[in-house]
């Protein structure tokens, strides 16, 4: 008899443990650490870092660069932004962005707040105000995502992550100030290496197109849009479905732009369940 009640208790416990891992929740953090070296015909002229850190709820990214010698005639001296929002269903919602650069001609400053993939509370600061632009209006702040999170891929289904679905989208970026797609299409997939990580990596055909807010004969949106082959490389981010930046290249005549990863170390946690409230096991 004793045996019988101890073997029914055993049961139990096995129905209990089956039952939490049904109706538990899994929580576990991604996390990507990356460090970018650019260079222009070889010469090193800038480098970046990026964190980023995927929860089962939310999400954190944060970037900080310089560019020096060629590559600081196109860009600013030196910058940092952050981004945060909320994760569902394997997207990245954003929530909020800041952004703040360092140049030889201006200075500048932006936070804002989205909702709905709508940019709402804007606050931009500049050194130079009275740069000419193209206009903005409303409708250039709707259906947008910060050109942090942008860069964030996801990849749905259960296939590989790797895979040319990555490179199918148009990013609708918006950094407080400037408008501009990113329209991506798919090229090849590469075999990567640097530190934390060597395997395949999807590479995407870059078209980038200037749609508002940005200076009236920028040399950026010139550059840029000047028929340019541009290649983005994206690798994969360990416990996610999204992909990160590992490469960007830009061919230009007198030297290819390259910003490329040194190192890209992606850990997880391990995840905890979470029970849900469940009926009590028979004693």
């Amino acid at each position: 008899m004793l045996t019988d009640v101890a073997q029914l208790r055993r049961i139990a416990c096995i129905a209990a443990a089956l039952a939490l891992a049904v109706h538990g929740t899994a929580r576990a953090d991604s996390r990507l650490e990356a460090h970018y070296g650019a260079s222009v015909a070889g010469l090193n002229v800038g480098r970046t870092d990026i964190a980023i850190v995927i929860g089962s709820a939310e999400y954190t990214s944060a970037a900080s660069g310089r560019a020096s010698g060629l590559l600081r005639t196109l860009l600013s001296g030196e910058g940092t932004l952050s981004a945060r929002g909320t994760v569902v269903d394997n997207r990245l919602v954003p929530a909020s962005f800041s952004a703040r650069t360092v140049g030889d001609d201006e200075t500048s400053a932006v936070t804002m707040t989205l909702e709905g993939g709508d940019a709402k509370e804007i606050t931009a600061e500049t050194s130079d105000p009275a740069a000419e632009r193209v206009p903005l209006t409303a409708e250039h702040r709707k259906g947008v995502v910060d050109p942090l999170s942008a860069l964030l891929v996801p990849v749905g289904g259960g296939g590989a992550v790797v895979a040319a679905e990555a490179c199918q989208r148009t990013l609708p970026i918006f950094d407080g100030r400037r408008r501009f797609d990113l329209a991506l299409s798919f090229k090849r997939i590469d075999q990567v290496k640097a530190k934390g990580y060597a395997g395949p990596a999807v590479v995407c055909a870059v078209a980038f197109k200037a749609i508002a807010g940005h200076r009236v004969g920028s040399a950026l949106v010139k550059y840029l849009g000047g028929g340019r082959e541009i290649e983005l490389t994206l690798a994969p981010i360990a416990g996610t479905r999204l992909l990160a930046p590992f490469r960007l290249s830009i061919t230009n005549l007198l030297g290819n732009i390259v910003v490329e990863a040194t190192a890209f170390e992606a850990t997880t946690t391990p995840a905890e369940f979470v029970a849900q409230p469940t009926a009590a096991p028979p004693r």
